[in-house]
């Protein structure tokens, strides 16, 4: 069986793209509106600034920061990692896995073309996944 692509996963997706004059207490609402752990933060041409995430807005609220008052271009995550939408499925695992990340930002020529999360990908893929995993701990 073939494995998904990114543009496969993301091929109806509508990412939330927000610009980095928003403060943090709108990107929280529309995250909350969404039902999304993420926000993309963008330029006017749809060119990836940055990332913010739900662990983003708790930090920020452990260290008194103010949601209304500060910008998302002051506590985002700057040049996040991110794929392109030929990449397949399991290099997206691998790379949620490996650097912990929950969320993955896909890029097709500079513009934003979606994001992925962990809860995008199939059983089989994790399964996959477990299956590598597994024959790299024996090679070490």
């Amino acid at each position: 069986m073939p494995q998904r692509t990114m543009g496969e996963i993301i091929r109806d997706q509508r990412p939330l793209v927000l610009g980095p004059e928003a403060t943090v207490a709108e990107a929280c609402a529309a995250m909350h509106a969404r039902r999304v752990g993420a926000v993309l933060v963008g330029d006017a041409e749809r060119r990836l600034l940055g990332i913010f995430t739900g662990r983003d807005a708790v930090r920020l609220l452990a260290e008194g920061l103010d949601a209304k008052a500060t910008r998302l271009d002051a506590v985002m995550t700057r040049k996040p990692t991110t794929l392109g939408p030929k990449a397949t499925a399991m290099e997206a695992l691998q790379l949620l896995n490996d650097c912990g990340f929950r969320h993955l930002p896909i890029v097709d020529g500079g513009r934003i073309a979606g994001i992925v999360s962990r809860y995008d990908f199939r059983a089989r893929e994790y399964g996959r996944l477990d299956d590598a995993s597994g024959f790299m701990e024996i090679l070490r």
